[in-house]
């Protein structure tokens, strides 16, 4: 008799999402002892042996609530009883920029990637879900950030891997009662402090209730397309670039402007945030606005003063040229 058919199911995304992986390399999943990355974990414990593969685990203690380290402890202890190896412990001290939320994931990545590369890993495993994505698809519709924004979160970014991204909720906690294991349940998922807890116990579900059942896998079919949209998008953006820079020389791109009115508003407006970030504006701190207004001097010349960007940057429009600089542009 074979497996439960959500254990089953785990385990083929996780042996499909190694397929690249070379023989004898070590693969860690990240674990917080929730449903998901706990049906994670078990998994990968079982299918890396039988792919040549060594696995370990790393679980990462926020400091954010009494109690967490020995709930981290608990984690690596279940890891170890897994066979997985090695197991680590992360302890990070989380910030404030940004929110709790943004402040609390880039602590974790942060110590995610500075672990991995310490021992060496070229794949660590996340156990976001297709509900996750539903969550990030309608958040990132709230932003109205565009496209990139709706394509959520990528099934392979770099060394971070989610193999659970077609895959239900309902399955990793399925897994987990089928192979008796006990996820905890933070509270931070049910405060309605955080945004994304709104998201998920309030606004998805009003969507299934009045649009009928498949909301999440819609969104989160929806967010696949859209990478691939935007990825397209991108490639043929970084080729434009390419064509339409005159110069490219330490903190100064200069464009031709004809060359950029030729191309289409979103592939424009993809080199133009290209040009900003190579002059050195700050990724983060540059915004849709600026870029709209970087834009109004290719489209809408009139003779207008030069634009304001973060990083202490101009642009300005000359003889046909578009200079993206530090300020003040000579």
């Amino acid at each position: 008799m074979g497996p439960h058919p959500a254990v089953a199911d785990v385990r083929r995304a996780v042996r499909e999402a190694l397929a690249h992986v070379e023989e004898g390399a070590l693969v860690l999943a990240a674990c917080s002892g929730g449903a998901d990355s706990l049906a994670l974990s078990a998994a990968l414990a079982f299918v890396a042996p039988r792919m040549g593969l060594r696995a370990g685990l790393l679980t990462v203690d926020h400091r954010l609530q009494p109690g967490s380290a020995e709930r981290a402890e608990t984690v690596a202890g279940l890891a170890r009883g897994m066979g997985l190896d090695p197991v680590e412990v992360l302890t990070v001290t989380v910030g404030t920029a940004g929110g709790p939320e943004a402040a609390a994931r880039e602590a974790r990545y942060a110590a995610l990637t500075a672990a991995a590369d310490r021992l060496q890993a070229p794949a660590v495993l996340l156990g976001h879900t297709r509900d996750d994505q539903a969550e990030t698809v309608l958040l990132g519709l709230a932003r109205g950030s565009g496209l990139r924004s709706l394509s959520g979160m990528a099934a392979r970014s770099g060394r971070c891997l989610r193999p659970f991204l077609h895959l239900p909720r309902a399955t990793t906690v399925a897994a987990c009662q089928a192979l008796r294991l006990s996820p905890w349940d933070d509270p931070h998922n049910v405060d309605p402090r955080y945004t994304r807890v709104r998201v998920r116990r309030h606004v998805l579900p009003v969507l299934e209730k009045e649009l009928g059942p498949g909301v999440a896998e819609a969104l989160a079919r929806t967010a696949r397309m859209a990478r691939e949209d935007a990825d397209a998008l991108d490639q043929w953006a970084e080729s434009a670039y390419r064509n339409c820079a005159l110069s490219d020389i330490g903190e100064s791109v200069t464009l031709s402007a004809a060359e950029l009115a030729k191309l289409p508003d979103a592939v424009r407006r993809r080199v133009l945030r290209r040009a900003a970030i190579a002059a050195g504006a700050p990724p983060g701190a540059l915004s849709a606005a600026h870029v709209l207004a970087v834009d109004r001097l290719v489209t809408r010349w009139r003779g207008q003063k030069a634009v304001d960007l973060p990083g202490g940057l101009s642009a300005v429009r000359r003889y046909g040229t578009l200079i993206l600089a530090i300020s003040p542009i000579p």
